[in-house]
């Protein structure tokens, strides 16, 4: 059987080795074919080889895609669900070890998943809540926001606006970070960001704020 593990980290576990010493063990033991993937320039609406494991899944180049959570895959039930409809079509299984979940026709771990699914999303909704909520009040004390830098100075983030105002005019990383008075990590960062949404001067999303780390 050929296996697909795939690994991502979250801002709770940075540490992937935490998953793949798990994840290695239970597929030596199984006796399966196994290479594992690591997705690492994960973002809201882009996850490059998640995606891949998944359409060549699909072509039926692997029998069983492996995660350590539900959660380390879908980052909303709704994804979940659509995926595994998907996978179960092609015949392709999907287990969770921490979950202690195997993707068959059986309704009750189907149950099993859209309620740990549920779970997952709020979880990851109360996060967001209680970071937004501690951003809030720090802004209220009139603490500054930002990551120092190796200088020891402390940037602010600016908006993809911002961003994308000044690489519509042909700015480099350098210059941008001057323009704006930020880092040159905040201005790749935030660039990166509007190549990958697809935003421009005159979208829509690009007019809002975008909070920092």
């Amino acid at each position: 059987m050929k296996v697909a593990i795939y690994i991502r980290v979250s801002k709770i576990d940075l540490n992937p080795e935490n998953q793949k010493l798990e994840l290695e063990r239970y597929a030596k033991a199984m006796g399966w074919d196994y290479t594992f993937f690591e997705e690492t320039e994960s973002t809201r609406k882009t996850r490059p080889i998640k995606n891949q494991i998944f359409l060549d899944a699909i072509k039926k180049k692997w029998d069983m895609i492996f995660v350590y959570k539900l959660d380390r895959w879908a980052r909303s039930l709704q994804e979940l669900m659509n995926d595994i409809a998907l996978l179960q079509q092609a015949k392709v299984e999907f287990r969770s070890l921490g979950d202690n979940i195997i993707v068959n026709e059986d309704p009750r771990n189907m149950l099993m998943i859209h309620i740990l699914g549920a779970f997952a999303q709020f979880e990851r909704a109360m996060i967001r809540e209680r970071t937004m909520s501690g951003l809030a009040r720090a802004r209220a004390q009139g603490k500054k926001l930002g990551r120092p830098s190796k200088d020891g100075k402390r940037y602010v983030r600016p908006s993809r606006a911002q961003v994308s105002e000044q690489m519509a005019k042909g700015l480099t990383i350098r210059e941008i970070a001057k323009e704006l008075k930020t880092s040159k990590y905040w201005a790749h960062t935030v660039m990166k960001e509007v190549r990958e949404l697809g935003l421009s001067e005159s979208s829509p999303e690009s007019e809002g704020v975008s909070v920092g780390d």
